[in-house]
C-alpha cells in the first residue's frame, strides 16, 4: 500500500469550532451530598466523546456555592467565573478567565464558586 493511499483510516469527527462563552448548555445532575453551601446549579455539554468513553471534551458551568469533588484528569480553561479549588493535601487553585488548570485523577477538590465559571475541558480516563 502506498503512502497516500488513506482509504483505510477510519472515518474521524470532522473538525469544528465553538464559541465556548455563547454556547448553550444542558442542566446537569449535582448530588446534593456534594454541596457544601449555596444552591450551585450545574449545566454542560459535551463536544466530543472517543468511541471508549475514555476522552471527553466540552464546555461546563457552575453557579456560585461550594461543592466538593473526586477528579478525573482533567485540563480545563476557564472563560468566564472565578473561583478557589482547595486541593485535599495539595495546592489552593485560584481561577478566572484565561486560567488554565490540571486535576488529577482521584484530586479530592473543594471548589468555592465565587462567580458564575464557565470552562472548556479535556477529560481522560
Amino acid at each position: 500500500m502506498s503512502t497516500s493511499d488513506h482509504s483505510a483510516a477510519p472515518a474521524a469527527t470532522p473538525s469544528f469550532a465553538v464559541s465556548v462563552p455563547d454556547a448553550e448548555l444542558e442542566a446537569e445532575d449535582l448530588d446534593p451530598a456534594q454541596i457544601v453551601s449555596g444552591e450551585p446549579v450545574v449545566t454542560g455539554k459535551v463536544l466530543w466523546e472517543s468511541a471508549d468513553g475514555r476522552q471527553v471534551r466540552g464546555i461546563w458551568q457552575i453557579t456560585p456555592g461550594v461543592v466538593t469533588d473526586t477528579e478525573a484528569d482533567e485540563l480545563f480553561v476557564v472563560v468566564g467565573g472565578r473561583a478557589t479549588i482547595e486541593v485535599e493535601g495539595g495546592e489552593t487553585l485560584e481561577v478566572g478567565p484565561g486560567s488554565a488548570c490540571v486535576l488529577r485523577e482521584g484530586d479530592k477538590t473543594t471548589w468555592t464558586v465565587h462567580e458564575t465559571l464557565r470552562k472548556a475541558y479535556h477529560i481522560s480516563c
